[in-house]
């Protein structure tokens, strides 16, 4: 873990995506009794940045994702932090995890993380914003921009599902009904609940400054700010769930990636630790 003192957030400076995929996408997505099996070999299906490069010393290697998500979620009495795992995996079998390892100091403890999308740290990110974990693993830090291309996710419509969330749910991307009970209501860009804190950090032991993105812990839900709450979600109709369901979104405006579970996350995605049976290898 590099340790950083860095508190003002800079220019994400994007690596152009003009490298050919290092091998071939395989991914199968399949309900297996009560459950949703997702198998991927984390080879992405569209042109990505190059690595290593100046901020990312990592190569792409092939991975050996399984995860398995229940097939019919339900909503949980409370909301889980997605800290410690990926949030989910999108339809192309690369995982979705927001969070950076980077944080204040070196200290995990402290609570000031930085945000990989803030450009205080450079991480090497390419303009799918993705990069490459020490395991060879590519993973979204943010939107998938070729992958919605090749989706259709451009406002026209409803998004379609783009990915699964550990705890079950699909995760759509920005487009959504204006009315989430109205499938003829008109298609909008959904809007997350999060704004930047007023005023500057505590200072001392900690980071000072203003609150500018530039770590996780400078951005505050506010309910009602926006079309989604905590989760990045809500209750809605969507196109492959005409009588509802609980959704995610990724959104243009902080988090992107949602940063909580409204459901049961399993524990396939977490990072670290013992391995659960169907856990891809670390």
């Amino acid at each position: 873990m590099r340790e950083h003192t860095i508190t003002q957030a800079g220019k994400l400076h994007l690596v152009p995506a003009t490298v050919q995929s290092p091998g071939t996408n395989e991914v199968s997505i399949e309900i297996a009794g009560d459950y949703r099996v997702i198998r991927a070999n984390g080879i992405p299906d569209h042109q990505t940045g190059r690595f290593p490069n100046r901020g990312n010393p990592n190569r792409i290697a092939e991975q050996s994702y399984s995860y398995r998500v229940p097939a019919k979620p339900e909503i949980a009495q409370r909301v889980t932090p997605a800290a410690g795992q990926s949030f989910g995996i999108a339809v192309n079998g690369i995982p979705f995890d927001p969070g950076a390892a980077e944080v204040y100091r070196g200290n995990p403890r402290g609570g000031w993380h930085y945000e990989p999308l803030s450009g205080a740290v450079p991480l090497g990110i390419d303009a799918n914003h993705a990069h490459v974990q020490p395991t060879g693993a590519y993973h979204y830090h943010g939107l998938p921009v070729d992958l919605l291309k090749v989706l259709k996710v451009d406002g026209s419509s409803h998004s379609s599902i783009v990915g699964w969330a550990a705890d079950g749910f699909p995760i759509y991307a920005i487009y959504g009904f204006a009315n989430p009970d109205d499938n003829k209501s008109q298609v909008k860009g959904l809007k997350s609940s999060y704004r930047l804190k007023e005023g500057t950090r505590p200072g001392g032991n900690l980071p000072d400054g203003k609150y500018d993105g530039t770590f996780v812990a400078d951005y505050v839900f506010e309910e009602g700010l926006g079309d989604l709450d905590e989760c990045n979600g809500r209750v809605c109709i969507t196109p492959e769930y005409p009588e509802g369901t609980y959704a995610y979104f990724l959104t243009e405006d902080w988090p992107v990636i949602p940063r909580n579970y409204r459901g049961t996350p399993s524990p396939d995605f977490r990072r670290g630790g013992r391995p659960p049976r169907h856990s891809p290898p670390r």
